[in-house]
Order: structure tokens, then C-alpha cells, then sequence
């Protein structure tokens, strides 16, 4: 699929800040399911923007804006061409064990330290154990959404898994970080992943919708490249699938903090309101990221 994108943020302060420093995630990937054609970022006030790759492969914007203001906007814009990524078999559990399958998960089969008091994940973990590694992603992918409520007004962006525990419900964030504590415990690793997702429903035939940036996971399942290594499979535990070409990736990390789309400081002690919107524009429906 071909898709538009415009990420368009703006903030209004209370009173005058200065020395505003901001890190922005927010280019698309280019992956070997996805291409990248167009893209740019603007801001107001101007500011001279410097680009670096972090240490998970992630493209970061950041920019600083020293003299006062009471507005700053970013405006981001992108050209997309996506593509269904290939079937993966579904190898047997003996195949994580091996030397090359460590090798590749990494730190994505660590713990990350902010973990429910032992035993409050018990029950779900054990239910959360398929025939093979693959249909385990798909069984998770399932059970979260079956067990907890969508609810934007039941977490916020710091919520921990306890949270989601807690209150029975939350949002793409909370589900994706409760997939990879089950995933990882089951000795597959998995990673957070941040992007777009094109919402529009099948039977709408709408070329264009508002959206927010979303969140859904990567899980390293054995034998599906092309000389039978481990490959990472996308996962959406808020929409019960795997990922496809309509999930446009920005980046990947251990959780959330390891890749926000917007983070940034300021000086002065005004409140911030914040305005995020999200449009997604299906350009040619026919259109490819095969090379």
C-alpha cells in the first residue's frame, strides 16, 4: 500500500519557555516490507534540525529552540510504500534453544525491571503457551484484548503493567508491554514497536482517516528467513493480528521509553498543551514495496 502521512504537533504554553530541546522518532522505517519515498519535518519556530541512528537502529530528530515562545508546532510528513510480509513456518519449540536464535534475540529476551510482584502474571502465563513459538504470538495477540478492556481513560503514557492489571484496561501501549513480558517468558524474544496504523474499516472505502500513532510488537520466531534463521514477525495485540501493510513502522526498542514518538524539556515553570493529530492518506492501493 501507499500511504501519505502528516504528524502534526502543537504545543501552547502558559507563559514564555526558552531552551526547548525536543528528540523526535517519528521516520518511517525502511525495512524489507516498507520504503520510505518522501519525508520531511518542519517547525515553528524554525529551528536547524541534526540527525542521528540510536542504538537500535532508530532515526532521531532533535532540534532547540533557545529564544521565548509561547507556540511551537511540528509538522511531519511522509510518502510510504508497504507490502504483506511473507508467511512464516511455524517451527517447534527445541528450535529457541539454539546458538544462532540467542545470538539474534539479544536483550529482547530480558526483563526490563518493571515487572508485577511475582505471581501476578501466573494465570496468564500459563495460558499463554501454544504448539509452536509463531502460534504463541498469535495466541497472545488474542488473549490480551480477550481479558482487557480498550480504555483510553484507565492508564496514561507512564502506566506500568500493574496499571493495566489493576484497572482491567488500557491502550495499545499497555497491551504491547504485557504481550512482551509473556512472550519473554515463555523464552521468545519480543520487542516494543512504534508507527502508524491505517484504521480506515474494510468496508468504509476511505482514502483518508485520522489516526494516532500506535503501538504492537515484534517476536523473533525460528526458520523463517531465507536460510532458515529466526525472523522477526510483527504482532498487534489491540487489533488481534499480526502486523501487515497497513502498520507503517517507525522504530523498535525494549518498551516504550526506548522509542517515543515526541520527547522533549523546556525552560520555565508554564503549563504545556498539547495537540497531536495523526492523517493517513491511501495513495494507490495496488501499490508495492517490492523492490
Amino acid at each position: 500500500m501507499n500511504f501519505a502521512i502528516r504528524y502534526l504537533t502543537e504545543y501552547r504554553y502558559d507563559a514564555p519557555v526558552t531552551d526547548n530541546l525536543n528528540a523526535l522518532r517519528v521516520r518511517p522505517a525502511t525495512t524489507a516490507n516498507q520504503r520510505v519515498d518522501d519525508f520531511h519535518v518542519r517547525t515553528d519556530p524554525e529551528a536547524r534540525l541534526a540527525r542521528h541512528t540510536d542504538y537500535f537502529g532508530t532515526e532521531v530528530i532533535e532540534f532547540g529552540i533557545a529564544g521565548p515562545h509561547e507556540h511551537m508546532s511540528i509538522d511531519v510528513s511522509a510518502r510510504v510504500v508497504t507490502r504483506e510480509p511473507p508467511e512464516t513456518p511455524a517451527e517447534p519449540w527445541d528450535e529457541l534453544s539454539t546458538d544462532a536464535y540467542a545470538e539474534a534475540a539479544g536483550e529482547f529476551l530480558l526483563a526490563t525491571g518493571d515487572e508485577p510482584p511475582a505471581g501476578a502474571l501466573d494465570e496468564l502465563h500459563g495460558v499463554a503457551r501454544a504448539s509452536t513459538p509463531l502460534t504463541t504470538v498469535r495466541l497472545v495477540s488474542e488473549l490480551i484484548p480477550d481479558r482487557f478492556t480498550y480504555d483510553q481513560d484507565s492508564t496514561y503514557v507512564g502506566s506500568t503493567v500493574s496499571d493495566l492489571l489493576a484497572a482491567g484496561g488500557g491502550v495499545c501501549q499497555d497491551f504491547v508491554h504485557l504481550a512482551l513480558m509473556l512472550l519473554r517468558g515463555h523464552g521468545v524474544a519480543a520487542r516494543y514497536v512504534s508507527g502508524y496504523l491505517w484504521a480506515a474499516p474494510r468496508e468504509d472505502g476511505a482514502d483518508s482517516v485520522e489516526v494516532q500513532t500506535h503501538a504492537w510488537l515484534e517476536a523473533l520466531v525460528p526458520g523463517g528467513g531465507t536460510r532458515g534463521e529466526p525472523v522477526w514477525v510483527g504482532a498487534d495485540p489491540t487489533n488481534r493480528r499480526l502486523a501487515g501493510e497497513t502498520h507503517v513502522k517507525i522504530g523498535h526498542g525494549r518498551t516504550y521509553a526506548d522509542v517515543p514518538p515526541i520527547k522533549g524539556v523546556y525552560r520555565g515553570s508554564a503549563g504545556a498543551h498539547l495537540d497531536a493529530r495523526v492523517k493517513m492518506t491511501r495513495l494507490d492501493p495496488a501499490a508495492s514495496a517490492t523492490p
